[in-house]
């Protein structure tokens, strides 16, 4: 599932109501499509916006090290937001954009946001070629023909204090997530469309105050798209993308429920790239060490138990101070896991106040 959590904002420019729902993900979405068992997700057409969906986002995360062993996350988002199902151009579109970027080292955090509207060529996607950017950050397709579109990338983002400039190649396939690409999000049935290209090797060069660095390691890019992913009731998320050193992934996240147990659910990948689905109650995460961050009290230290994997882990961030200090605020970084299985990752936790 990942940040996913831009509809404070949209919701905020569009004038609705907060209260259904972590950042009004819960929220009735009249005359917006909704995700529906059945659908068959349709390559390059998926890779581009859905804008008869109110909310949508290509999210990446990325494991580095430099020459040295030392350890950096990155982070590249964008966000659309539907304000209304009505279509409309120019001035008058009803797309608005979001984007976050940040980098993450072993004692700093570096983050930034950029916003748009659309229809006026600020921010955007396109299919052929695959191109997603907001302003002079950017997501490009370097993919060869006849491959996917997402096969190979560049991307580049810059804030005040950071910039980075990387080259991604996978080597897997793209990974459906639930039932063929429907990730149901709660018992109600809430569900979203979500795929990724986990397999990706990534090199380029990181900026930072201290210099330029060189870099090298994994990604994870997720698509995601809905019109109401959330129950009303639901607060917030902790979500995890993990790759093990035996080339085996996961994917898994709990959505918390101010009256019911928290919703889980999760993808295993194999190193092939066959995947196996984890209903609700399958994975079991259990923070173990909490952190004050950014005035609040933030699970940076997680236990995640799937039986069916013989999987016992625990999970901690390389910086427990990754907070972003973006307009929605949320926890967002690297981690490492040991125990039954070894490897590195990404964690996400909204909804902590």
């Amino acid at each position: 599932m990942s940040a996913r959590f831009l509809a404070l904002l949209f919701v905020v420019i569009a004038g609705g109501a907060l209260a259904q729902g972590f950042a009004g993900l819960g929220t009735q979405s009249d005359g917006f499509s909704v995700p529906e068992p059945g659908r068959e997700l349709v390559f390059p057409d998926d890779h581009g916006a859905h804008p008869d969906f109110r909310i949508e986002w290509w999210y990446l995360t990325a494991n580095l090290t430099d020459g040295t062993g030392k350890e950096y996350g990155l982070q590249w988002t964008l966000f659309r937001s539907a304000l209304r199902p009505e279509a409309a151009e120019g001035w008058s579109a009803s797309q608005a954009w979001m984007a976050h970027a940040a980098v993450t080292t072993e004692d700093r955090h570096f983050s930034t946001e950029r916003f748009a509207r659309g229809g006026i060529g600020q921010a955007g996607v396109t299919v052929t070629p695959f191109d997603a950017w907001i302003d002079d950050w950017r997501m490009t397709s370097r993919a060869a023909a006849g491959d996917d579109r997402l096969a190979a990338l560049h991307v580049t983002a810059r804030g005040i204090d950071f910039s980075y400039d990387i080259d991604l190649v996978a080597s897997g396939p793209l990974v459906l997530h639930g039932e063929s690409g429907l990730s149901v999000k709660s018992a109600a049935g809430q569900a979203s469309y979500y795929y990724s290209q986990p397999f990706y090797a990534v090199t380029g060069t990181v900026n930072l105050p201290s210099g330029p660095v060189t870099v090298s390691g994994q990604a994870w890019l997720d698509r995601e798209w809905s019109s109401q992913p959330l129950d009303p009731d639901q607060t917030g998320w902790d979500w995890l993308s993990l790759h093990f050193d035996d080339g085996s992934k996961l994917m898994g996240f709990r959505l918390r429920s101010r009256s019911a147990d928290a919703y889980t659910s999760a993808t295993w990948v194999d190193p092939n790239g066959e995947t196996t689905a984890y209903g609700d109650g399958a994975l079991r995460m259990t923070p173990v060490g909490t952190r004050g961050v950014a005035g609040r009290a933030v699970p940076v230290e997680w236990r995640l138990e799937l039986a069916a994997r013989g999987l016992d882990i625990t999970v901690d961030a390389i910086n427990p101070d990754s907070w972003m200090d973006t307009l929605v605020s949320y926890w967002e970084g690297p981690v490492i896991a040991e125990g039954s299985h070894h490897g590195r990752g990404y964690l996400e936790m909204t909804g902590y106040e």
